[in-house]
């Protein structure tokens, strides 16, 4: 359940999921005509059947804000128990309006509209059958190829200086440590760790790269070099490749656990 799971933090390749998932939904309808689909004609099923689509995007979007509340929430990390949250939460708003919009749009005024149970085991339960896959796929496909872009981009640790600054792949950095208006880059070139001196802030460079992992008021380390935990004296460290030992104090060290612990399952 705390293991991470492969996520994208970007609202708009969510928006993307679901107009796809808008466009799947009326083409399913549109083609295997359940229930009373059937008893449409042509200009009624252009009409209701794209509704029943938007509907299915707007239940999708409505899940962002509490998304990115639980995103931030996990200090920016994403674990399995969150996806399977967010397909909970899902579900059940999805029941909910799809239920309230078969009871007061499609079928309103008329008699005898299918019970709750009927409904549920007749139209939303074959539906989502059909449908969760395609999220499952799209959202795990998306979360894949952001971890990977993360990984694989350059990225660009500025100073505030008009010349200082240190170009270098994302999975090169091993950590940053503060020292005092500075910050100390350990980084990689080749198969040599070499360090820069920059001047600005460590909460500076932990805003603008959530990826890397703050283990102490004076440390962020990239979670791709863990290697061990190591203990003395009552403290705990940790060991990245290369032989840098990084503290975790108390404050951080439950996040800690559970983030690194997450990467080596």
């Amino acid at each position: 359940m705390n293991k991470k799971y492969p996520f994208d933090p970007l609202v708009k390749h969510h928006l993307i999921i679901a107009f796809g998932l808008a466009l799947w939904i009326f083409v399913f309808l549109y083609f295997t005509n359940p229930l009373d689909v059937s008893e449409f004609n042509e200009s009624e099923k252009l009409i209701y059947l794209p509704l029943y689509g938007l509907l299915g995007a707007f239940c999708y979007s409505l899940f962002l804000p509490i998304q990115h509340f639980i995103y931030q929430k996990n200090n920016k990390n994403w674990f399995v128990k969150s996806e399977i949250l967010f397909f909970l939460i899902f579900i059940l708003i999805s029941t909910i309006i799809a239920r309230a919009f078969y009871l007061y749009v499609i079928v309103l005024g008329e008699p005898n509209p299918y019970t709750l149970w009927y409904y549920l085991k007749t139209v939303l339960f074959p539906a989502f059958t059909t449908i969760l896959p395609i999220i499952i796929f799209g959202r795990f496909a998306l979360g894949k190829y952001h971890n990977k872009q993360t990984k694989a981009k350059k990225i660009e640790i500025k100073g505030e200086g008009n010349y200082e600054g240190l170009r270098l792949f994302f999975n090169d950095i091993i950590c940053i440590q503060s020292s005092d208006n500075y910050i100390e880059v350990f980084y990689l070139s080749g198969n040599e760790l070499k360090k820069n001196l920059i001047r600005n802030k460590l909460s500076v460079i932990a805003d603008e790269f959530p990826e890397l992992l703050r283990t102490h008021r004076s440390y962020l380390i990239n979670p791709y070099h863990f290697l061990q935990w190591k203990t003395e004296k009552s403290k705990l460290f940790v060991l990245l490749f290369h032989h840098v030992e990084v503290p975790v104090s108390r404050t951080y060290q439950n996040n800690v656990k559970t983030i690194l612990n997450s990467t080596t399952e």
